[in-house]
């Protein structure tokens, strides 16, 4: 049986889609490929751009989120820290 995903799993998930997809994306595209309700997707929105993580972006009269330089960061740190885990068998 698998376990839940933490919340530092979630975010790096929502980072990582972001990235993939150019380094922006639409609210709507993010809640599906990160599989999410819609509920869920606004309280990570929120932690991740009062964390200075994401930000929104509005281009051509779209509304968009983009990965800051501090997300970029944080998506670097997170894969190190669960190649450690996995080395270590944590």
């Amino acid at each position: 049986m698998e376990r839940k995903r933490s919340k530092a799993d979630i975010m790096h998930d929502m980072l990582k889609i972001i990235q993939e997809n150019g380094g922006r994306v639409k609210k709507t595209h993010l809640m599906y490929k990160a599989n999410l309700s819609h509920k869920q997707m606004e309280l990570y929105l929120k932690g991740l751009i009062e964390n200075n993580l994401i930000e929104k972006n509005t281009s051509e009269g779209k509304h968009f989120i983009k990965v800051t330089k501090k997300g970029a960061d944080f998506l670097v740190k997170y894969i190190q820290v669960k190649e450690f885990e996995k080395t270590f068998g944590l």
